[in-house]
Formats: structure tokens, sequence, C-alpha cells
């Protein structure tokens, strides 16, 4: 199989996926239990990249983070995502998944129902949207379809529509709706 030059190897290199994250002053690589590395150089016994911590709520080197990339040009169709800690959308996903963070790139797009803790949107998203603690959409981004939030940020440029409610509004009218028949029962009652 050919592999091209990425994010996680060279021209030439076939090497497992790697995080790197910097600790007091040294480069820490972790690598994939098939491939150990030592501390600070790649396979290749190059020094390997540092990631600053802080890039986005999705950022590498968490321990024990289970993350799917989904790269340009990749397209994934009529999936469940389960136990996966962040989602990176590079390309397209039809998809259900619940879990806590959601990334879509610029060029990528979403179309589905998701339960997610924090959603960073740059790219496209349609469907039912349900961010637990907060929903960033960038300038570039477009939401559409039934959104739920906690917390909600919005760059001048990013668009939102559909049905948008927060969380603490939606479960207000859901407390309504179920007060209603009981209500309606001690009067017939």
């Amino acid at each position: 199989m050919f592999n091209k030059p990425n994010l996680f190897h060279g021209a030439g290199e076939a090497s497992a996926p790697r995080t790197v994250q910097r600790t007091a002053g040294t480069n820490v690589a972790a690598a994939s239990p098939a491939q150990p590395a030592e501390a600070g150089t790649s396979a290749a016994g190059r020094e390997a990249p540092a990631v600053e911590r802080g890039d986005a709520p999705a950022a590498a080197g968490v321990a024990g983070e289970s993350r799917l990339i989904v790269g340009p040009e990749v397209k994934l169709k009529g999936a469940e995502i389960l136990d996966c800690d962040t989602l990176v959308v590079e390309g397209r996903v039809e998809a259900t998944m619940d879990s806590r963070v959601l990334r879509i790139a610029e060029k990528g797009a979403f179309k589905g129902t998701v339960g997610i803790d924090i959603a960073e949107i740059h790219g496209h998203f349609e469907g039912e949207l349900t961010a637990r603690k907060q929903l960033l959409i960038h300038a570039g981004g477009r939401v559409s379809g039934k959104i739920r939030y906690g917390k909600i940020l919005i760059e001048e440029g990013g668009e939102l529509s559909g049905d948008v409610q927060s969380l603490s509004t939606a479960g207000k009218e859901l407390r309504a709706v179920d007060d209603k028949p009981r209500a309606l029962a001690a009067v017939a009652g």
C-alpha cells in the first residue's frame, strides 16, 4: 500500500501514528504498542516535534485518549462511532456518535446525530447535535438542524440555523410538558 507523506510519517517512512508532548524541556514520544520509540526521537531517529497544548480541545498528547481522524478525501457513511474520545473530521462523515470532543475541519462535513461534550465546527454540520458543555462555531462554520447546547460561541461569519435551544431552556420545556398531563389528571380527578 502506498504511504503518502502526512502528519504522521514522512516520505517513504511507514510508521504508526504517534502523539508527542513537551514535558519539562524534553520531548516524549508515545508510539503504538507495536512500535516502541525512545523518548525524544521518532522511529527514524530524528528529533520528534512537540505538540503545543491548548491548540484545540482535541489537542494530542492526553494519556489514554482514543482518537479517530477521518482524513481529507475520506468518506465514512452509515457508521455508529463508539468509545472515541475525539473525532476529527477532515473529510465527510454520515454517522451517529456519543463522545467527548468533535472537531470538524474547514473542509470537513458531518451529517447525523451527535451527543458530545465539546463541538468545534470549522466546516459543516447537519443533523441533530447536542453539545452538553460547549458549541464553538468558527468563522467558516455552518451548523443546521436540531441543535442543543450548554454554552455557545459563534465567531463572526459562522452560521447557525434550525431548531436551536440551550440545554437549560430545552430542559424547562420538557419538564413543563411532563407536568401538563399530571395537572390535567388532577383537574379531571
